[in-house]
Parts: C-alpha cells; structure tokens; sequence
C-alpha cells in the first residue's frame, strides 16, 4: 500500500515493478545483478484517483506517461535493489502529491495607467532609437 494523502491510496496490485541490470558503475556486480527497477502504475485505470487527478498527473508525467495510461518510472541510482525501489515509489508518490494540488484560478486585471504611460514612453523612445538609424548624408 503507498499512502500519498489521507483519501488517496495505491494498493500494491496497482504497481508493477520489473528489475533490469542498470548502466553505470558497478564493477563486475553490474554484469550479474539487476538492480534498476522499472516502476509502472496504470493511472488510467485507477479505481483511487479521482478525475481531475489524474489529468493533472497525465500533463505532469509528461514522457513519463505511456499512450496506454500508464506511468513508467525507471531508478537505477543506487548499487541496491531495494532502494531504488524505495526511490522509484518516492517519486511516483511525489507526482501523484504534485497532481492533488489544484492550481489557483487567475483573476484577470487591467494594467494600471502609470504601467500603459511606462509602456508607450518606452515604446516612443524605441521608435526615436531606431529612426536615428540609418544612412549618415554628408553635408558637411
């Protein structure tokens, strides 16, 4: 059971963990052991998530969310299998945690009347910049 808030909980049988020897240090050990995990929750079809939760979790995921609806998590950090594991369900509990939190709804205001002076001030000095570009005559 992965405990994320008091209402949303992750049964076990939600999770699929597959291991795979992982690329990087190890020495010897590396050739032998498979100590990367692959993390996969099928958050499409999640009986705990509630709606909004899960399309904020799918625009949050990003690559990490497959065209099936699920959220593959690969750790391979550490030289021991079970922390990976440890790290892989911390960061999936950290992205369902993110996905909880409903954004604030901006209130849509009008531009003070000293910031539209500030902006057509610095729009008109711009131009004058700019029109002093060019060719110099030489009329002296």
């Amino acid at each position: 059971m992965l405990r994320i808030t008091d209402t949303i909980q992750i049964a076990d049988w939600e999770l699929v963990e597959t291991f795979t020897r992982a690329q990087g240090p190890g020495g010897q050990n590396v050739n032998k052991v498979s100590t990367a995990v692959e993390l996969r929750f099928e958050a499409e079809r999640s009986p705990h998530l509630p709606g909004p939760v899960k399309a904020r979790l799918k625009r949050l995921a990003g690559r990490r969310w497959t065209t099936d609806g699920a959220i593959v998590i690969r750790a391979e950090e550490t030289r021991s299998q079970a922390r990976n594991r440890e790290l892989a369900r911390e960061r999936l509990a950290e992205l369902i945690l993110a996905a909880t939190v409903t954004p604030k709804r901006r209130i849509a205001t009008r531009p003070t009347l000293g910031s539209q002076r500030r902006r057509l001030a610095a729009k008109t000095q711009r131009g004058e910049v700019k029109s002093l570009r060019g060719r110099v005559d030489e009329a002296d």
